[in-house]
């Protein structure tokens, strides 16, 4: 079966890199529904492609890879759960995770201390509290999920500084939002969120604010607190005015506010020097 055939170039894949020592061992377009327990013996693999294939679930043995760096698995569509043993990958910094079917990611993805950037999309019905421990975190890609809440704990992620949610289910953000202070970009997009929460004004590393495609019908005062903010998308959403605050952006450049129902902006917010407003 061609399953078994996939499977067979696999392995033989898996032994010759181990014989060479390989860092890096790509099995991506194979048509893999299974990953060879074999590759639990790659101990010196660095980076690991599996991306393109029909995985529903990984080994255990992935957990021996102690050296991985990077581990790649888009466009597994059937793939819904992760092992246990992720979270002995205590030198991964990159885990790409897009287009796959995962509902859940194992409480063990806080253990991975030293990961730089994570991105999922998928139908993920929640995020582990264990997020939280991600202290060297820079990016974080949320896309296509379920998610109605994000968990209290994101506001530990302390290195963060580009946050992506699209295409969600996210009503309400956590006031602890605004412990992200290194944050430069925060996009939340194509979600039915009716508010943002004040403490998004403390993030005042932030350069670009996008709030596109949501249920928004106001804005914080605070967002005027935001003194480094460049471009500040709010396109699609049933707002009638903004706040006053927004006067207050004088490095702001960029201001979307197309498909709205706001009728005019002050004369203050015109005035700003480098403004150009996208209507």
């Amino acid at each position: 079966m061609a399953r078994d055939f996939a499977y067979r170039k696999a392995e033989r894949k898996i032994a010759n890199a181990r014989r060479q020592n390989a860092t890096e061992l790509d099995l991506s377009c194979m048509k893999l529904t299974e990953l060879p327990e074999s590759v639990g013996e790659l101990t010196q693999l660095r980076t690991l492609y599996l991306s393109v294939n029909l995985l529903e679930t990984l080994p255990e043995a992935l957990g021996q890879l102690v050296q991985l760096r990077e581990l790649y698995l888009p466009r597994n569509g059937r793939l819904t759960a992760l092992p246990q043993s992720l979270g002995q990958l205590s030198q991964l910094q990159w885990l790409m995770l897009a287009e796959t079917n995962l509902t859940t990611l194992p409480d063990s993805l806080g253990q991975l201390a030293q990961l730089r950037m994570l991105f999922v999309s998928s139908p993920l019905k929640t995020l582990p509290e264990s997020v939280g421990q991600l202290t060297q975190l820079q990016e974080l890609t949320i896309g296509c999920s379920e998610l109605t809440a994000l968990p209290r704990s994101i506001g530990q992620l302390s290195a963060l500084q580009e946050f992506y949610i699209f295409g969600g289910q996210l009503t309400a953000l956590p006031e602890s939002l605004g412990q992200l202070i290194e944050l430069r970009r925060l996009w939340i997009c194509g979600n039915p969120l009716t508010a943002v929460p004040e403490s998004l004004g403390r993030l005042t590393q932030l350069r670009e604010l996008y709030l596109e495609d949501n249920r928004l019908t106001e804005l914080p005062g605070s967002l005027g607190q935001l003194s480094q903010l460049r471009s500040l998308s709010i396109y699609k959403n049933p707002l009638a005015m903004l706040p006053d605050s927004l006067d207050q952006l004088s490095q702001l450049k960029e201001l979307a506010i197309s498909i709205n129902q706001v009728e005019a902006l002050s004369p203050c917010l015109k005035q700003l020097p480098q403004l150009k407003v996208i209507d």
